[in-house]
């Protein structure tokens, strides 16, 4: 555990984009293999925005790095944080329970916030407005966005109280996980509602991203599900019912655009009267 988190704590960047790189890749090649829905898509064209907002979130991430980086080495120097508040704990414990807080406070709280809050909420529309969720939805963020999940990160090393190499690890960890949950995979229903009671499985986020309330104010979870479930935002969806986009930005042809997309926060709703089907 200990040659671990020496690892992420001298993490090359370039080992970074690799987490993204890879992740992408090994999702895109199993989606292939074992879709949940078959789209009918040109995948590279859909991708191609996708693409766009996870360059957006590297070039804004990795130049802010330097702040978590002096954050982390201040609140260990400086004994802060809940985890340095604990009595002494096993290291392996330690580490849970810095990335299930950091979980907390870096994805899910942001994120129901982000739900909340009116002129949020529509920053975060780019990522909803994906007609055809696959794993290159996963970092579908608008730059705004990118800038507020880095803060709220922030937020959550300094009150965690996570050195540096715990941070960097729960980031990688993120990555990989959004990818897995945003894919276009079929699990069996089995295998999925089991994974579901410890981690975020692909179908219990899937319903998150349904076009309509109340499914999309649910299963705001990142990595752990345990947040949704012992606060009461889980829900369930039969994968089958499940449509995605959001009902009152229904243009796909608009959603799925780079220039329309940078745009959409500053849009206003259209009457949600439309009725979508799958594809």
């Amino acid at each position: 555990m200990e040659t671990l988190l020496h690892y992420f704590e001298t993490i090359p960047r370039h080992h970074r984009v690799v987490f993204i790189v890879g992740g992408l890749s090994l999702f895109w090649i199993i989606e292939g293999l074992i879709p949940l829905f078959r789209f009918k898509y040109n995948k590279w064209r859909h991708a191609m925005p996708n693409l766009f907002f996870n360059l957006t979130l590297l070039l804004i991430n990795l130049p802010l790095a330097f702040m978590l980086l002096k954050t982390a080495d201040w609140v260990v120097m400086n004994n802060f944080g809940i985890l340095n508040w604990l009595p002494d704990i096993p290291l392996w414990l330690y580490v849970i329970l810095g990335l299930v807080f950091l979980d907390f406070f870096g994805a899910y709280l942001p994120h129901l916030i982000e739900h909340k809050v009116r002129p949020l909420w529509m920053v975060h529309l780019v990522h909803h407005t994906d007609h055809k969720v696959d794993t290159t939805t996963a970092n579908r963020h608008h730059p705004i966005e990118s800038v507020i999940r880095f803060f709220f990160t922030l937020l959550g090393a300094f009150i965690v109280g996570t050195p540096i190499g715990l941070v960097m690890f729960y980031q990688s960890l993120s990555v990989v996980a959004t990818q897995f949950t945003h894919a276009n995979i079929k699990l069996s229903k089995r295998i999925d509602n089991i994974l579901s009671y410890v981690l975020v499985s692909p179908d219990m986020h899937k319903v998150h991203h349904h076009y309509r309330l109340p499914y999309t104010d649910s299963n705001y979870g990142n990595i752990f599900s345990i947040w949704d479930r012992l606060l009461g935002t889980y829900m369930k969806l039969d994968p089958r019912d499940i449509i995605y986009g959001v009902d009152v930005f229904p243009n796909e042809k608009q959603n799925s655009n780079i220039k329309d997309l940078l745009i959409q926060p500053f849009q206003k709703y259209q009457k949600p009267t439309y009725h979508p089907k799958k594809s």
